[in-house]
């Protein structure tokens, strides 16, 4: 998704706890996860000696009823999600995190999506393609669960998991514009 926008990057693994806090809002979850994942992927690259650049992060979840439904741990549990969503609007929520130095901007995402009422045979075949796994709410937009969105106001990008206005809103910010190179300018 970055390549979309002209962002030229390299993927800094930065293992962090994705476990909710008691009490915590969804909107405070996922900036809190973006901007922990940030923090760890910059120190990565200062221990390893790599050109400094600025380090992303980013973290999705959907939220229903002000319940934060993160990554399913079955397909049962990837079942009970869908049929929670079936046939009302949810909240997806995706936060975008830079660091660079001692810098760190982040922004937060907000789309609402409404999924068609879903038969439980549709549940079962949608469970069945595995596109539930690690997907924040037990789909991914992108894939096969497009059939199931009736609505969506907001961020496309930010559904799949990582707004563009907003990643180049604050890589501008910092002072990398996300603009790719002019190629074969002509004059």
């Amino acid at each position: 998704m970055l390549a979309q926008i002209g962002v030229k990057f390299e993927v800094v693994e930065a293992d962090v706890d994705e476990s909710v806090a008691k009490g915590e809002s969804p909107r405070a979850y996922v900036e809190r996860l973006a901007r922990a994942k940030a923090e760890v992927g910059w120190g990565q690259v200062e221990r390893t000696n790599r050109p400094h650049a600025p380090v992303l992060g980013a973290d999705t979840t959907v939220a229903v009823d002000g319940r934060i439904l993160g990554k399913p741990s079955d397909d049962r549990e990837a079942a009970e999600m869908l049929a929670s969503l079936s046939g009302r609007m949810h909240e997806v929520l995706t936060a975008v995190a830079l660091k660079f130095g001692p810098r760190m901007e982040s922004a937060v995402s907000v789309s609402d999506v409404r999924f068609k009422t879903l038969t439980s045979d549709e549940i079962a075949r949608y469970v069945a393609t595995g596109e539930c796994e690690d997907k924040a709410g037990a789909y991914g937009i992108q894939g096969q669960a497009a059939r199931f969105v009736a609505e969506l106001r907001g961020s496309f990008s930010g559904v799949v998991g990582l707004p563009l206005y907003e990643t180049a809103q604050i890589l501008e910010r910092i002072g990398h514009p996300a603009w790719p190179e002019r190629i074969g300018e002509s004059g």
